[in-house]
């Protein structure tokens, strides 16, 4: 796991500064804290952060091809590059490294802009070929590790992290105006686009030529749903799931797991534990101090019960960490600035402070992302299908249900009343929206809503369309696969970790694995009222009952409690001060009156304030900070004096 970055001037009188690409590197420097290493060719420039995993010894990079005219910088990792590389000295390429990367250049000289195919693993890699004299970016299939970029007149400039852009003092730190109604809108800002104008983000599974002539940008792998039944399904499943665990226990450092006690990290233990041949591994959890007058709406946020039975059944080396109010408070600041633009999940603190302690431990962590959105596990899936299938019970009286929503009933009711009648890709935007259209509306106002609907029809309009002959379920999958889960799961899954030096790995995204879920009938997926139908059955006989059956409860946090009582005065204070930013962007009294409603414990209310919150501290610390900030200087990165502790 590590950190890339690079800059290539179109007009070959232009050579690159090398203390350019150096200060970004050193913006990224949390991704890769072992090493670093440098490409400086006349006009093009390359950096690289190292953590080293494969190959410690010998895999510094950048890494080159026999004669030096292939190099390349890489972050993530290919599993199975040892039967690659056995292919590729099969074709006469020579290898000087036990490194993953060295096989990225030897396929490329082998295969070309198609070399990722047989790539299985998480990347983003940057590969300049000095002879055409043309860079080929490229993103792994699923979004695990991102890559950004900026494309001006005559240069551009990529990197694992929007920060390392705009140390380039000809990359604009400009909010884009979209960006923020979209982030209302989801609680995150949809790729390509970000919360930066004119920076962007490289879809999963595209590839990007950049070269004097112009940029170029193509998909090269997509999901396909086309179900078909198997007597074996189950068997074929778990084999694929053991065989991804596996490839992703390769690993010079130690190793352990992220665990809940929900089924998904449970697996992921129960496996670890089998190929390890009953090693102890390593697991960590996190929760939250429960006491005082809040002491039961924390506990219910609580998972360590669960999380301790999974451990103990296992024999695992359990580790736990205790997260309090004034411990959330003060890692917001932390929080955004790793995450680069606004993303209001409040799990990203949590899991900022487990991978804090992990890295105490390990370097290498697996985790159980990724099984929801392949094997439709969350519980909206259902809801939505038994809400189209009264619907159709209705027949042409479903059209006047939409009406009912001017009731005096919950949002979530209200939501649920507006989806009937009206068609899946008119209304579903994904596993987790963002505020309520009440507020969105009061805080941004009729015009500027209609605007960022208009965007959102198009963004997941197109994702629905690619897949239209698909089951209502399956497209529902297809577009968080998407969306929800680049953009989202994953993007804070990898800030968070790296903004600790941990790598995190997620067996249930291993490509092979997604591709044979997709052709699952809906039966394996949900069942008996219950998602993941597949994996239950595949761990019928290897994990306790009650973690089989135990609903899914998500990531929880009781932040909502802590800002309606021990973070009332703080809330008040960053939201309602006459300086703060959100009143140049939204309603003033839609913002006063958002707070009032937290206060009052409305259901909705915390999302709204901790929304507005994350986007208040990000436009203080990239927009304003920046602004004053002389461009030749290193942009500052938030220092993280926040200590780690265990139960």
């Amino acid at each position: 796991m590590c950190g890339i970055c690079g800059i290539v001037n179109f007009k070959a009188s232009e050579p690159v500064d090398r203390s350019l690409v150096e200060r970004m590197n050193l913006a990224q420097a949390h991704r890769g804290p072992d090493d670093d290493g440098y490409f400086i060719d006349n006009n093009v420039g390359l950096g690289h952060r190292r953590l080293s995993i494969i190959d410690v010894s010998g895999g510094k990079q950048p890494i080159f091809n026999e004669d030096g005219s292939i190099v390349v910088v890489f972050n993530g990792e290919i599993y199975n590059f040892a039967e690659l590389t056995t292919n590729l000295i099969a074709h006469g390429h020579q290898f000087k490294t036990r490194s993953d990367t060295e096989t990225i250049v030897h396929a490329y000289e082998q295969y070309g802009d198609e070399c990722m195919q047989d790539f299985r693993g998480m990347f983003a890699f940057a590969l300049w070929d000095r002879r055409r004299r043309r860079l080929l970016l490229v993103r792994d299939r699923l979004g695990i590790k991102p890559v950004y970029y900026y494309a001006g007149p005559d240069f551009f400039v990529f990197a694992s992290e929007i920060k390392s852009l705009l140390q380039h003092p000809r990359v604009p730190r400009e909010v884009d105006p979209q960006g923020v109604d979209l982030y209302l809108a989801l609680r995150y800002v949809p790729g390509p686009r970000t919360m930066f104008k004119n920076i962007f983000k490289l879809q999963p599974g595209h590839w990007m030529a950049v070269e004097e002539g112009g940029i170029q940008i193509r998909k090269y792998w997509d999901l396909e749903y086309q179900e078909r039944e198997s007597p074996h399904a189950v068997e074929e499943f778990e084999h694929l799931l053991e065989e991804s665990v596996r490839l992703r226990l390769i690993s010079e450092v130690p190793l352990g797991v992220f665990l809940s006690g929900g089924l998904d990290s449970s697996a992921m233990l129960a496996m670890m534990s089998r190929i390890t041949g009953g090693e102890r591994v390593k697991t960590f959890s996190v929760g939250y101090e429960s006491s005082g007058p809040l002491e039961a709406e924390v506990e219910e946020a609580n998972e360590f019960a669960f999380a301790r039975e999974a451990a103990a059944h296992f024999g695992a080396e359990h580790h736990e960490f205790r997260l309090n109010a004034a411990d959330f408070r003060d890692a917001i600041p932390t929080m955004v600035s790793h995450l680069d633009e606004p993303m209001a999940d409040p799990s990203c603190i949590p899991l900022y402070f487990i991978s804090k302690l992990a890295r105490n431990y390990i370097t290498v962590v697996l985790s159980g992302e990724g099984a929801d959105e392949t094997m439709a596990g969350y519980s909206l899936y259902r809801r939505v299908l038994a809400l189209q299938k009264t619907v159709g019970r209705l027949g042409p009286l479903a059209t006047a249900i939409p009406a009912l929503a001017a009731l005096p009933v919950g949002d979530r009711v209200r939501a649920y009343i507006r989806r009937a009648g009206s068609r899946l890709e008119d209304h579903y935007r994904g596993v987790v929206k963002g505020l309520s259209m009440e507020a969105q509306l009061a805080l941004i106002g009729p015009g500027r809503f209609r605007e960022a609907e208009q965007e959102l029809d198009r963004v997941f309009g197109g994702y629905f369309s690619r897949v239209e002959k698909a089951s209502t379920l399956n497209r529902m999958l297809y577009a968080d696969a998407k969306v929800w889960l680049p953009e989202d799961l994953l993007l804070k899954a990898d800030k968070m970790t790296m903004a600790t030096a941990v790598e995190l790995r997620v067996p249930f995204l291993d490509h092979k694995l997604v591709e044979f879920s997709a052709t699952l009938p809906e039966s394996l997926k949900i069942s008996q009222n219950k998602g993941k139908w597949i994996l239950r059955e595949a761990m019928r006989n290897v994990l306790p009952p009650s973690i089989i059956h135990r609903s899914k409860k998500g990531f929880p946090s009781p932040a909502a409690a802590w800002f309606r009582v021990e973070l009332r005065d703080f809330v008040r204070d960053t939201l309602l001060g006459n300086n703060a930013a959100c009143r140049s962007f939204f309603d003033p009294q839609a913002i006063e009156d958002i707070v009032s409603r937290q206060e009052k414990g409305k259901l909705s209310g915390f999302q709204e304030v901790w929304s507005l919150l994350v986007f208040e501290f990000w436009h203080k610390q990239f927009i304003e900070d920046f602004r004053s900030a002389h461009v030749s200087k290193e942009i500052p990165v938030e220092v993280d004096v926040l200590s780690s502790r265990g139960a």
